[in-house]
């Protein structure tokens, strides 16, 4: 005999009505989930279609600006390890930051999605916005500490992976 138990997160409400407050909670990570998926796809399409920003030299390059914050980043190997390919390290956040952008705003592997924002966040902060004074004007650090309700919580609303999580209870009769 086999003996479980279940750790839901969600109200116990068993064939209750539910406050309008209770069902608005379920809201509370909404904007922030849009907020942070439309911000990563802007920045990953605006790091693709910037002819400069994807060039190992020059003015507004991304070997330029890992050279330039080489020095005071806090992982100075880190940056190291993209100056051995500044354009492959361009690309990969580029598209890091799309995937991670559509995944968040659809909800496809939010929690996923949301780790590796948070990822390329403590990455940047890391190194570009370390040298910022005071630290919280670095912007990465804000990013990353968003992020983290996310990767907590996942997307249970308007999501592709609450879609999927339905159609499994309705297929299992019912039971989570």
């Amino acid at each position: 005999m086999t003996h479980s138990f279940r750790t839901d997160t969600h109200a116990p409400y068993y064939n209750e009505e539910r406050t309008w407050r209770d069902s608005l909670g379920q809201y509370a990570l909404l904007p922030l989930r849009i907020f942070l998926g439309v911000t990563f796809i802007y920045a990953g399409l605006d790091k693709l279609t910037d002819s400069a920003f994807m060039k190992s030299s020059g003015s507004g390059s991304i070997g330029d600006m890992m050279r330039s914050v080489r020095d005071s980043s806090a992982i100075p190997a880190l940056v190291d390890l993209s100056l051995k390919n500044p354009v492959g390290f361009g690309y990969a956040i580029a598209f890091g930051e799309l995937a991670v952008g559509i995944g968040t705003l659809l909800g496809i592997l939010a929690r996923l999605a949301a780790l590796g924002g948070a990822l390329i966040s403590l990455s940047l902060w890391l190194t570009v916005s370390w040298a910022s004074d005071p630290y919280y004007y670095g912007n990465d650090l804000a990013y990353l500490m968003a992020w983290l309700p996310l990767v907590l919580a996942g997307a249970s609303m308007f999501s592709v992976d609450a879609a999927l999580r339905s159609r499994r209870r309705q297929r299992a009769g019912g039971y989570r």
